[in-house]
């Protein structure tokens, strides 16, 4: 027998149909204990998948340093910008 499908509430975002993202997005939880409860399940998962591993490598190091320079990159692309068209000569 196939397995019945799993309430609406438990499944992850990957899994929910185009349809139902409305529902999801209503039952999930906003609070400020929930939002850091989301971001506390993924550094763990995070942390769980490509830090804590017993044959480790740079992966997860390296991902971290990639998305620190693109953040500070984003952060400074204004100034950049700005000094992009500005003449030295």
């Amino acid at each position: 027998m196939a397995q019945p499908p799993a309430p609406l509430k438990d499944m992850k975002l990957l899994d929910v149909k185009l349809g139902q993202l409305p529902t999801w997005l209503a039952m999930r939880d906003f609070t400020p204990g929930g939002i850091v409860g989301a971001l506390r399940r993924g550094y763990d998962r995070y942390f769980n998948k490509y830090i804590n591993v017993k044959k480790g490598g740079l992966s997860g190091i390296s991902m971290v340093l990639a998305g620190y320079v693109v953040v500070s990159y984003i952060w400074s692309y204004s100034h950049l910008k700005h000094d992009r068209h500005r003449k030295y000569h």
